[in-house]
């Protein structure tokens, strides 16, 4: 058996192939990268590197030769995803792949605020009209996605949101990465979807506590209404990209669509409690 990562020198990805190495040898995985410099540490590992940029169609199917499984992290260039997942579903299929997972988002057929959902959607629509078996690795929000803004307040002493008392079910990182990590390297593979998110969610007002905590500075929440979050972000200085994906996540947060009534799918996979909020920010608010 072959498994092939995508993105596998990024932050995901290498954390994928960490905890896939305590399940299948070194040979039985493929490290597809844009850079295959950056991945000589997987190289040296015994991981055969291949390059792979989703945005050269003509090198995937080449890449893909041999491979029995592949997991397909979503990429990060927003408003571009869709014709690159479709060149990667298209060239694993051309290539023989019989498995496909991909890491898509919390109870994405529900979402219709988040900014993230539309090309998951279709990514999602991709898969289910291709002719392989394919696990729906639906992630909730990453805790590490706060740890800029909690440093912000830690040092201005407000935390500001528009989310209101929105719950959050987050995870960590590596908690996701263990999960993809234990459905592509199962003994057996069938279409599934995977609902992940952490065992405990939180809201804005836990994250002030929790940063407050680790800092010993006091932080107060400040919540105001999406047009003044947008405004103060604006005045801020953030792009306007970046200050409407932010406003638009907490009108997410505060509309339930980053919360999952129903945790456990996470916790049960990787087969330990997920990383609590404390844990997961304390090495970014206590170093040094």
């Amino acid at each position: 058996m072959t498994i092939a990562i995508t993105g596998a020198t990024g932050q995901l990805g290498g954390l994928v192939i960490d905890s896939l190495l305590a399940r299948v040898p070194a040979t039985e995985i493929v490290a597809l990268a844009r850079n295959t410099e950056k991945a000589a540490g997987l190289a040296s590992r015994g991981i055969d590197v291949r390059h792979f940029d989703y945005n050269q169609p003509e090198g995937l199917e080449p890449a893909l030769k041999g491979v029995d499984r592949l997991l397909l992290i979503s990429g990060n260039e927003v408003g571009r995803r869709t014709p690159q997942h479709k060149a990667v579903i298209d060239a694993a299929v051309a290539a023989g792949v019989g498995y496909i997972a991909y890491t898509s988002f919390l109870h994405v057929d529900q979402a219709s605020i988040i900014a993230v959902a539309p090309e998951h959607k279709e990514t999602e629509k991709l898969l289910a009209a291709a002719p392989v078996k394919v696990g729906l690795l639906r992630n909730g929000w990453y805790t590490e996605n706060f740890i800029a803004q909690v440093q912000q307040s830690a040092e201005t002493g407000t935390l500001l949101t528009s989310a209101d008392a929105g719950r959050i079910s987050a995870a960590a990182r590596k908690d996701y990465a263990e999960a993809a990590a234990a459905v592509i390297g199962a003994d057996a593979v069938d279409d599934a979807v995977y609902e992940l998110s952490g065992d405990e969610s939180f809201t804005y007002g836990d994250l002030a506590n929790v940063t407050a905590e680790l800092t010993g500075r006091p932080v107060a929440l400040q919540n105001v209404s999406e047009e003044e979050h947008l405004k103060a972000l604006l005045a801020a200085g953030v792009p306007e990209f970046g200050a409407q994906f932010f406003a638009s996540t907490d009108l997410a947060i505060k509309e339930g669509e980053l919360f999952d009534e129903h945790p456990g799918t996470l916790s049960k996979l990787i087969g330990h409690p997920t990383t609590s909020l404390k844990d997961a920010l304390a090495p970014a608010l206590t170093q040094g």
